[in-house]
């Protein structure tokens, strides 16, 4: 990671687009600078440049958007093979369960069963009736809406590409390594182990999040627990092994795209922790790879989503299957915003592998071991591109 220089406020900014013709687009909001766009064919057009500029502005996606952008600077626009399976199935979207956690207290089992059932399949099930008040939901995906959309000036004061100080807003994790960028921006909050000083959450957010982990960090032990039993392991296993003390929480901010079929809002990858839950607005784009192709992730009122991480793939050995998914960019006239929190063991330097438990002569541990500070590392030396971390570790 590294520090970034302050934005260059006295000329424009040149953001090649797929076009043939010059467009200056210049804006009403008088926040993101005006935008020179040219030809990215020209010969003096330089993808590293026009990427470090983009960054630099400090604004993001939101930023060109507010600027009045109509066409995708190119460093956005993704290959042919990932543009060319952006539909789902028809129908598909019934592949993931929706689990009633009403139902825990007097049919445990039925639940247990629903729960493995979904993580050892497509690695998707949505939560509902989990306890969590339906105010506290809309006011956390308020709040994290009113973050993103403040003045450019107000989010820049926090954008930067480390989180030294636990908070980060940034466009694009992957923007420098990636094959193209997404249409994305990201506000980041580390709240564990060692949770980011309160006073360096946004204040316009601050309250909500913190309420939202709290909240979420009980409904994900129980998910835990549960997975545990359906792993045949009693539920205590999986919960002393620290799985949910590190965390790490993006709200994810998806502005309409005006070419939206020649990009994504985030790439299919397979998220590298053990558990993630994420709270989505109605907007929809959430898709998840099945074995027979896309499956949409449709909203449900008041649902949470939870899905299966690389860590624990590998710790069940491979009982547990984690599942590509990605977001289409957003076609709609409203943003979409998304909340997730990553649950990862608290102790980096701690031994991870597949447990002796669920190992046998006849089917032996899939993985080496490795301490999630290795692990995790890893994930970072790469661009979100799927499968490939779970295969570095396989033996």
């Amino acid at each position: 990671m590294f520090n970034l220089t302050s934005p260059l406020k006295s000329q424009p900014l040149l953001f090649p687009l797929t076009s043939k013709s010059t467009i200056i687009m210049t804006s009403s909001n008088p926040s993101p600078p005006p935008i020179t766009v040219f030809a990215s064919t020209t010969p003096d057009y330089d993808r590293a440049k026009a990427v470090k500029q983009f960054d630099e502005t400090k604004h993001g996606v939101k930023g060109l958007v507010d600027s009045g952008v109509q066409k995708l600077p190119p460093f956005f626009v993704h290959p042919p093979e990932t543009l060319s399976d952006l539909k789902p199935r028809p129908g598909s979207e019934s592949e993931v369960p929706t689990v009633d956690f009403s139902a825990v207290e007097t049919s445990r089992a039925a639940v247990v069963d629903q729960i493995r059932r979904a993580a050892s399949t497509i690695g998707f099930f949505q939560v509902i009736n989990h306890g969590i008040p339906p105010e506290l939901l809309e006011r956390t995906v308020a709040a994290m809406k009113k973050f993103h959309e403040q003045p450019a000036e107000e989010r820049a004061r926090v954008y930067r590409r480390e989180m030294g100080t636990g908070v980060s807003y940034i466009s694009n994790v992957d923007l420098y390594n990636s094959k193209a960028a997404s249409w994305r921006d990201t506000l980041q909050i580390r709240m564990g182990p060692i949770a980011a000083d309160p006073e360096e959450i946004p204040e316009v957010c601050r309250e909500e999040v913190r309420a939202w982990d709290k909240e979420a960090v009980r409904v994900g032990e129980l998910v835990i627990g549960l997975l545990s039993e359906g792993l045949g392991l009693g539920a205590e296993k999986l919960p002393e092994m620290g799985l949910v003390q590190g965390r790490v929480m993006v709200g994810h901010y998806y502005p309409p795209c005006p070419e939206p079929d020649l990009t994504v809002g985030l790439t299919s990858h397979a998220d590298p922790g053990a558990l993630t839950v994420v709270l989505q607005d109605h907007v929809g784009g959430l898709q998840v790879r099945s074995k027979d192709g896309w499956v949409d992730v449709k909203p449900v009122p008041g649902a949470l989503v939870f899905n299966i991480g690389d860590l624990l793939q590998i710790i069940s050995n491979e009982e547990y299957k984690s599942a590509d998914h990605r977001v289409l960019a957003n076609c709609s006239n409203d943003p979409r915003v998304s909340i997730a929190i990553f649950f990862n063991p608290g102790e980096r330097e701690k031994t991870f592998g597949p447990l002796p438990e669920l190992t046998s002569a006849e089917k032996p541990p899939l993985y080496r071991n490795f301490t999630f500070n290795e692990f995790i590392t890893r994930f970072f030396k790469k661009e979100l591109d799927g499968k490939s971390l779970t295969n570095f570790f396989r033996q």
